[in-house]
């Protein structure tokens, strides 16, 4: 575990108290554990072993460049879905071999950026993508290796707005034209249709949709093959989940692994996959202090120095994070309380009617399970600095995106 009580009953992350980091860097801030990103990570690499494979970390969940330095020195793939994940990518050190380009609205720009650093492929979303980087490679002289991401019709039983695999979702072409589209794709002059995609959404905790959604591209890819288009490669995206909830039961990597080699073997496919939820949410943390507490005829409320726009994802998908206090205290009692952070929005609210431990002005709290959709969808509403990133290692911390100042929300205005 990243995250546990040592001595003095506070709340360590690796060999650092969360305190300490709090006393330096000040709040909010977000600490990530780079021993869980990687254990992580390992767990995936680990368990393609048997087969050609590159674990693609998905850049979206979580981009900071010293995450992405991590994961690049460990050999990882990346899968980005813009040009501005691609500048952070090589920036970071990785490999634009290992990066597949995800998407369905890349630009020009964006592609022919991705031709220059000669990335892996391109996962095609529509037949007018497909033209336009036909056109663009043949401009550059090159032939450019896509797959085509295929909508299953498997319904994730995710967030409606996480789920991606159904035909009524932007993503994707439709099972129903698959094999029509690969015929034309393949006769395009400038394009290798190498590969098959698919990903069905996101917070999966019951693998049964991917394996299905498996099973249905395997079945694809022996179609295509018979139909003379040689794929050699199967990027099956991420998804899976992680326990936000201590009843959450997150599928364990290895199993999922292990049940898509065993519906692929003796098929001679290159696998790739793309988790970034299963890799860096669990790792990291929002570190908060309480500000005050207030009290309705109605309900108690505890108000911290974080806010919507620092983690969005309970007011936008009404999601669940566990919060611990960073001092655990025994002979203090119980409450129900919201907690809630400074924005000008009844929405801002990063918990509702929660039992926690009771707090006071100046006590500490961490919000878990936050390192992935986190700082990545924070913003400066109400003028906001947006928050410090820290990454520990060890017994050693280091601040790897400074707090930003008030000069910073008014530079290019």
């Amino acid at each position: 575990m990243s995250y546990r009580y040592q001595q003095d009953n506070q709340l360590f992350c690796e060999g650092v108290s969360l305190r300490a980091i709090a006393d330096a860097v000040g709040t909010p801030c977000y600490i990530y554990s780079s021993a869980g990103i990687l254990e992580r990570y390992r767990a995936y690499d680990r368990a393609f072993a048997a087969v050609p494979h590159t674990v693609c970390y998905a850049v979206k969940a979580n981009s900071n460049l010293s995450l992405l330095r991590l994961l690049a020195n460990e050999g990882a793939g990346f899968d980005i879905v813009s040009g501005g994940e691609l500048f952070r990518v090589l920036r970071s050190g990785g490999d634009p071999g290992k990066v597949v380009f995800s998407g369905v609205g890349k630009t020009a720009e964006e592609i022919e950026f991705g031709l220059r650093e000669k990335i892996r492929s391109f996962n095609c979303e529509s037949e007018a993508e497909l033209e336009l980087i036909n056109e663009l490679a043949g401009r550059h002289g090159v032939k450019a290796r896509v797959a085509l991401r295929v909508n299953p019709e498997v319904d994730a039983a995710t967030h409606p707005y996480i789920s991606t695999g159904m035909s009524d979702h932007k993503f994707g072409i439709d099972s129903a034209r698959v094999d029509r589209v690969y015929a034309h794709a393949a006769n395009l002059p400038n394009l290798d249709v190498e590969g098959v995609s698919c990903h069905i959404g996101s917070q999966i905790l019951d693998p049964s949709p991917l394996m299905e959604a498996v099973d249905k591209m395997l079945a694809l890819v022996d179609r295509l093959r018979a139909a003379g288009i040689g794929i050699r490669h199967l990027d099956l995206g991420g998804g899976l989940g992680v326990s936000y909830r201590p009843t959450d039961q997150a599928p364990l990597i290895s199993g999922v692994v292990h049940g898509i080699l065993d519906r692929v073997a003796g098929r001679d496919l290159e696998i790739s996959v793309e988790p970034g939820r299963s890799i860096v949410a669990e790792p990291g943390v929002l570190l908060t202090r309480v500000l005050y507490r207030k009290q309705t005829t109605s309900k108690h409320f505890i108000v911290v120095d974080a806010a919507m726009n620092d983690l969005i994802r309970p007011a936008l998908y009404k999601s669940h994070h566990e919060i611990t206090p960073v001092d655990r205290k025994d002979d203090v009692g119980i409450i129900t309380a919201d907690i809630v952070g400074p924005i000008c929005e009844t929405g801002d609210f990063l918990a509702r009617n929660r039992d926690i431990q009771t707090v006071e002005a100046g006590d500490l709290l961490a919000i878990r399970t936050a390192g992935a959709y986190g700082f990545t969808q924070s913003s400066n509403y109400n003028s906001r600095p947006r928050v410090a990133e820290v990454l520990v290692e060890g017994e050693a911390f280091r601040t790897v995106r400074l707090r930003e100042t008030f000069e910073d929300l008014i530079r290019g205005e």
